[in-house]
């Protein structure tokens, strides 16, 4: 594109369109050139901090060549002209700043705003770009659909890693000081954390599950909401886990979106298979002891958990009774994920037993790898 001389300093001509083959010359305010320089530059130092995370957080190269794709894609609209009206001594945007840029908490902190800022720069790209260039409108609303859905991959993929990566899965039970019980827990290295309180007035449960959820987001741990899809949803909770009379995966799945985490609680093989079929991401397994959380409920026992380590291909959480009293036959039939009730809530230091658990899991995870070695 060329510059030129004309009456108007803030205007520029724009690229010759199909108006100027007619005799018609279009001009783009050098404002408009400003406004794409700036925001090409902040998509594309936007994407460049999503994919350090994962090519080294996440060690993903499908989503890393996704970013450097995206960045390249920009890279070939930036050019000389949109660079030369560049004027950046008078521009009083670098002066301006808010209290929440000079800090981040996580990880997730970090890429969410960076993805927010890749979607609005793209979106500012579309529509001043349609004055510059009609083809760089359209390509940045395409662009602007695929970190969408980058966007929701990512979301999806942290989730399942931290799935993965969780071996004590703490499962809340009423409680007067419930708050500080999870925060000793995670303080203790917790993270994934499930609501679960039966006979709260949906007031009561949404009000906490709301408070719950940013403090486990606050340690980076992952919150499920118990059988309730819709307060799962109203608080944006990371998914929810379903017993056997509750609604379908399939609905589940429909309603949360892919992205979030749906759970099952099963007591036998054939409930297994059932989840299994259904797409879950994890299953419960379970009652392994008979528990006053599952009153009237027969404990099935070790025999299960032997079953779950031979034939469950997902991530699996042993559940009922489990405290350290007994955790070691736990182990010794095949565990190497719990899920805990009381151990935790009734405990006098729950940081400490939290952190007494965490340190068996790994030394059984340690265990298996040598013995696979």
């Amino acid at each position: 594109m060329n510059v030129r001389e004309i009456q108007d300093p803030n205007v520029i001509e724009g690229e010759v369109f199909e108006e100027e083959r007619h005799g018609a010359k279009p001009f783009v305010p050098a404002a408009v050139c400003r406004i794409l320089d700036a925001n090409l530059d902040r998509a594309r130092e936007g994407l460049r901090i999503v994919e350090e995370w994962c090519r080294f957080g996440l060690n993903d190269a499908r989503l890393t060549d996704t970013c450097k794709g995206l960045r390249q894609e920009l890279a070939r609209w930036h050019d000389s002209t949109l660079r030369a009206a560049r004027n950046t001594p008078e521009d009083p945007g670098t002066e301006l700043t808010h209290p929440r840029e000079a800090r981040r908490a996580t990880v997730e902190e970090v890429l969410q705003a960076n993805l927010c800022r890749v979607e609005e720069a793209l979106r500012v790209l579309e529509e001043y770009g349609k004055l510059y260039r009609p083809d760089l409108g359209a390509a940045c609303k395409q662009m602007r659909y695929q970190v969408y859905t980058l966007e929701s991959r990512f979301l999806a993929y942290r989730r399942q890693q931290a799935l993965e990566q969780s071996r004590l899965y703490f499962v809340t039970s009423p409680s007067d000081n419930l708050f500080e019980v999870v925060e000793a827990a995670l303080q203790g290295g917790l993270s994934l954390v499930q609501y679960r309180d039966k006979n709260a007035d949906d007031v009561t449960r949404l009000q906490t599950a709301q408070k719950l959820k940013q403090l486990c987001h606050r340690y980076g741990a992952l919150f499920l909401m118990n059988d309730r899809v819709d307060l799962a949803l109203a608080v944006e909770a990371d998914g929810v886990h379903l017993g056997q009379k509750d609604v379908p995966v399939a609905l589940a799945r429909q309603l949360l979106g892919s992205q979030r985490i749906v759970g099952r609680s099963t007591t036998n093989p054939d409930e297994m298979r059932r989840a299994l079929d259904e797409g879950v991401d994890y299953i419960g397994v379970g009652p392994v002891y008979a528990t006053p959380t599952k009153p009237g409920r027969a404990a099935a026992g070790l025999d299960y958990v032997r079953y779950a380590a031979e034939h469950c291909p997902i991530p699996w959480f042993a559940i009922g009774g489990i405290d350290m009293n007994n955790i070691g036959d736990v182990f010794t039939a095949g565990a190497d994920r719990v899920a805990v009730v009381r151990a935790i809530a009734q405990a006098e230091q729950p940081t400490l037993v939290t952190q007494y658990f965490l340190s068996q899991l790994a030394w059984v995870e340690r265990m298996r790898d040598v013995n696979d070695d």
